[in-house]
């Protein structure tokens, strides 16, 4: 699991594990990461995780937030990467992270089609490079958790009718690779599913019976279908 190390004039101070999405930096105490510093806002960056890959954001500090001597908004984090803020240090550790590349090491795929919905782990460079963009653009746009409320998927078909999957994620990607693989976000503005993979014949994931384009907007009550099995959105 990657992680961020905290020090202070080059003394140690805490680690902490990227074990959330979205964990928040700052001197107010409620903060994950909690630097009580003068030279540090009250809500001074993010860090987004998403599978293998993390991105930071600036949010909107007084004093900036620096990478490499230079003054960031948004950067996708590699390993060894050093945080500045202020006089504190957050070193970027993952050495699971490809060097140089923002993409996954591996693409974790619910399969919903099999048996208790097992996660499969896939190696597949273009379905990698899909999900990395996916990342990158939600990261891209300020994805946080605020907006849209919790939903879930309630299975119509297959092996698995009637079970439910919690949409906890930012970014849950569904489907059987070399079939159809799609992706629903979480973002401020409400749900969208999200087509990373058409499989051999082209054929789009369907919502409501209808072949979507690259991305669709998803309401509560939508059909959808992936890789042939129907699952129900709903907002919980």
């Amino acid at each position: 699991m990657a992680k961020l190390v905290l020090s202070f004039n080059g003394d140690f101070v805490k680690e902490f594990e990227l074990d959330k999405e979205i964990l928040t930096i700052g001197r107010k105490p409620d903060n994950d990461i909690h630097i009580d510093n003068l030279a540090v806002s009250g809500n001074h960056a993010k860090i987004l995780t998403i599978l293998n890959d993390s991105f930071i954001e600036d949010l909107g500090s007084t004093n900036g937030t620096f990478i490499a001597g230079s003054k960031i908004t948004k950067h996708a984090l590699q390993n060894g990467d050093s945080i500045v803020i202020g006089k504190h240090e957050l070193k970027y550790e993952n050495a699971n992270a490809d060097d140089g590349e923002s993409e996954f090491e591996k693409t974790m795929i619910i399969r919903p089609d099999a048996k208790g919905m097992p996660v499969t782990e896939e190696a597949d460079k273009d379905l990698e490079k899909s999900i990395g963009k996916i990342a990158a653009d939600l990261a891209s746009a300020g994805t946080s958790t605020s907006g849209p409320g919790p939903a879930k998927l309630k299975l119509m078909s297959g092996a698995n009718t009637g079970k439910e999957l919690q949409l906890t994620k930012i970014l849950t990607t569904l489907g059987r690779p070399g079939v159809q693989v799609a992706a629903i976000t979480r973002r401020p503005k409400g749900y969208f599913l999200i087509v990373v993979d058409a499989g051999k014949d082209k054929k789009m994931p369907l919502v409501n019976d209808t072949e979507i384009g690259k991305q669709h907007p998803l309401a509560d009550g939508d059909v959808i279908e992936v890789a042939g099995v129907k699952m129900g959105f709903l907002l919980s």
